[in-house]
């Protein structure tokens, strides 16, 4: 018995150096390195996807990851698993850890360009891997938009609900009226439609136009916007809730009573200009914007009073416009979130910006964590993806994700990720020394 735990135990320390070996030398690969590594996985899929997934008795490629495929058929677990670790894991590891001294020496000449040239670098790289996996598939080009449309949701009601400390259930009543202006705007004006006629511009003009109808829908729910904040922030504790859920059902209601925009039947007619590179963009720039918000000295005000607002006040801040401007400031982005959203569907309703939207933008904000751009991220990234991955499941769906939220709120009450902010320097730097520094620092050992 002696010998046998002896020499499990042996067996157990050979596996964990192993493993701790294996980790060294992952963590040495910089963020460059994973990159490469995922064009090269999802290049092979674009390659050989299709061929692998008729050996393994796979219908087709995997839309997402084989989630699906796991929860239809159960007998084609190993296959679809076994798929995955062929076309992503494998690849995607070996280039990683094969080109890290490339992609070390690569991010090293990086840090004498200017840091959003390197950001700029790497966003293209995650680009093109994203869009040749979304391309494969109608059904995932479609979850990558609205995966991102989700991204700039959940960071901007995070400004409110995170870094100001209040908590508003506006968001889809801002989001609605982003996308019924925006749509109003792209439909009047180069769509021959039969409520508003003969387009009254050239519609090859319209694409180049798409951000200024955006926009619009972002100031018209900034604007509205000022109805919820000047009551609200004149006082204090639970008002702007009250105030914001009300506002939610004011806007629905008076959407489905204009006749105008089809009331209760919804609009439609919408140019399918949502496109993967806008969407993407829209969302960069809104990650881009809040990041350097919440960052800024308004930002630091605004978390001061969320902290204590009584000694902000002391401490000369003016605390009603901040948090004005703040609150302004998110519904914009929930109004050019929601603009997006209408040309992604050619089509919005009244009744898909009630209470099940506000739920799932709060199920977002709080899932990853609150006084965070990463943990926003991340809440919307996993809620969404989790949703799409078990809607084979239909009813059961609502019984599961809201299980798995209970139990994220008792074992991590803050969220996946909260407090932590992207330190985009840190995540660019190289993770191994230049040749010449090691040589240096072992001469003068």
């Amino acid at each position: 018995m002696e010998v046998r735990s002896t020499a499990l135990s042996a067996r157990r320390r050979s596996i964990g150096l192993l493993l701790n070996r294996i980790r060294g030398q992952f963590a040495q690969v910089p963020l460059l390195g994973w990159l490469f590594g995922a064009l090269i996985a999802v290049a092979v899929e674009y390659l050989a996807g299709s061929p692998l997934a008729q050996v393994l008795g796979l219908a087709g490629i995997p839309a997402l990851f084989g989630f699906e495929i796991m929860l239809k058929k159960p007998l084609l677990i190993p296959s679809a698993i076994l798929y995955v670790l062929v076309v992503y894991v494998l690849p995607a590891g070996a280039v990683a850890w094969l080109s890290s001294s490339l992609a070390n020496r690569l991010a090293t000449k990086f840090l004498s360009l200017p840091l959003w040239l390197s950001a700029v670098i790497h966003l293209g790289l995650f680009y093109a891997a994203l869009h040749l996996w979304a391309s494969l598939n109608d059904y995932r080009l479609f979850v990558v938009r609205l995966t991102l449309i989700a991204i700039m949701l959940t960071l901007s009601l995070n400004v409110v609900n995170g870094y100001m400390g209040e908590f508003s259930c506006s968001h889809p009543g801002f989001m609605a009226l982003g996308a019924y202006a925006a749509s109003v705007f792209t439909v009047a004006a180069f769509v021959q439609d039969d409520v508003f006629g003969p387009p009254l511009l050239p519609p090859v003009l319209g694409p180049f136009m798409f951000p200024v109808a955006l926009i619009v829908g972002g100031l018209v729910a900034a604007l509205a916007a000022l109805l919820v904040a000047i009551p609200s922030f004149r006082t204090r504790g639970d008002y702007l809730a009250i105030i914001s859920l009300a506002f939610m059902f004011i806007v629905k209601s008076f959407i489905e009573n204009l006749e105008i925009v089809g009331g209760p039947r919804g609009f439609m007619n919408q140019p399918p200009w949502a496109d993967l590179p806008t969407v993407f963009v829209w969302t960069v720039i809104c990650v881009a914007i809040i990041y350097n918000f919440v960052r800024s000295t308004l930002g630091k005000a605004l978390c001061a009073i969320r902290d204590d607002e009584t000694a902000a006040d002391a401490m000369t801040v003016d605390t009603r416009r901040t948090k004005m401007v703040a609150f302004l400031f998110a519904a914009f982005w929930a109004g050019v979130a929601g603009g997006l959203f209408a040309h992604l569907m050619s089509y919005v309703n009244p009744g898909t910006f009630g209470v099940l939207k506000l739920s799932e933008v709060l199920a977002m904000v709080y899932l990853g964590g609150l006084n965070s751009v990463i943990g926003s991220i991340v809440g919307a990234v996993s809620l969404q993806l989790l949703m799409e991955a078990l809607r084979p499941l239909e009813v059961l769906k609502w019984i599961i994700i809201p299980t798995l939220l209970i139990l994220v709120m008792i074992f991590r009450p803050t969220g996946l990720i909260a407090f932590k902010e992207l330190d985009i320097e840190k995540l660019l730097k190289p993770r191994q020394k230049p040749v010449e520094e090691v040589k240096y620092a072992a001469a003068s050992d």
